[in-house]
């Protein structure tokens, strides 16, 4: 879905909007689309306030068409802001244009503050969600520090290299006080900005073997990654856990008596062929004519025996 079609969307009936819609000419393609939304007319303080005030009252979808219209133009130059990450124009656009019908629905207009100031954080919030969503496969940036140091590292990067000397603007990496200033500007650890602009000096890197190799010499960077299966730490445990749970049970159940064998044996290690257990507290309070509690209370002592037994063992 493209920029165009979300604009023409618009051209459907919205739900909780009425019944009523709009009509956009059928655009060929992007730049089409640019020149037609800067030749739609704005509107003065009073036509945003008078159909404003329809939607408001009465959900008028032509008034909130007429809105969005309007301010077609302000999302196309907001995302133009965008072009940087590398990520498809129209879609910027497409985003921009949700945001500012999201703007739209919730404008008040008795606050006394014009719809493009208002729809303009709006718009910025549904692109930046897009660009982060979409600029590499996993999301370099979650939390509210990391998403401000996402969308200013970049362009403070891009000041630093004018200020710099001519010998300095190949350099890539951000100095010590530089990474110090932006820290400082933008309220953030320095630990922060170091970590944030490694994720973005990097890129995804494809793991399996492209889709274009083929034959014996096709392996990828997943070929160097350590099998945890033959690491002789996890060996040598997987080891003791088998030793524990065959020859270390066993020397622990030896040292019960029988009557705590049977117990611990029926409540904890048998199993029915339907997956059901052995015999519960009450029918091995019948078999020993004792109280259920008097089971329970052998069959603890009976585990802490047990325990000690493996602890010696291992």
């Amino acid at each position: 879905m493209t920029a165009i079609a979300t604009t023409q969307a618009l051209t459907q009936p919205a739900s909780g909007w009425g019944n009523s819609s709009l009509t956009l000419p059928a655009l060929g393609n992007l730049d089409a689309y640019i020149s037609a939304v800067n030749r739609l007319p704005l509107l003065s303080a009073e036509e945003e306030r008078d159909y404003a005030r329809r939607l408001q009252q009465n959900s008028d979808l032509e008034a909130a068409g007429k809105l969005v219209m309007s301010h077609l133009r302000l999302v196309v130059s907001v995302s133009r802001q965008y072009l940087g990450y590398g990520l498809p124009h129209g879609d910027l656009i497409q985003e921009g244009n949700v945001g500012l019908m999201k703007a739209v629905k919730r404008y008040d207009p008795e606050q006394g503050v014009r719809l493009v100031s208002y729809a303009l954080h709006w718009i910025k919030a549904e692109i930046h969600e897009y660009i982060l969503k979409n600029w590499r496969m996993v999301k370099v940036a979650t939390t509210k520090a990391q998403r401000k140091l996402f969308f200013n590292l970049r362009s403070m990067k891009q000041g630093f290299k004018a200020g710099a000397a001519e010998a300095d603007t190949h350099r890539e990496r951000l100095s010590e006080h530089e990474i110090g200033v932006v820290a400082q500007e933008l309220k953030v650890k320095r630990e922060e900005v170091i970590e944030m602009e490694t994720r973005m000096s990097g890129g995804d890197v494809l793991l399996d073997p492209s889709p274009g190799d083929d034959g014996e010499e096709a392996y990828g960077p997943i070929a160097w990654l350590a099998d945890a299966r033959h690491e002789p730490t996890a060996v040598l445990e997987a080891t003791q856990r088998d030793l524990l749970a065959s020859e270390g049970i066993s020397e622990a159940l030896d040292a019960l008596d029988p009557r705590s064998r049977r117990i611990v044996a029926e409540r904890w290690l048998k199993v029915n062929d339907d997956g059901s257990g052995g015999m519960t507290l009450h029918e091995l309070a019948a078999e020993y004519g004792v109280s259920a509690e008097r089971i329970r209370q052998i069959e603890v002592a009976a585990m802490k025996k047990m325990r000690k037994t493996l602890e010696a063992y291992a």
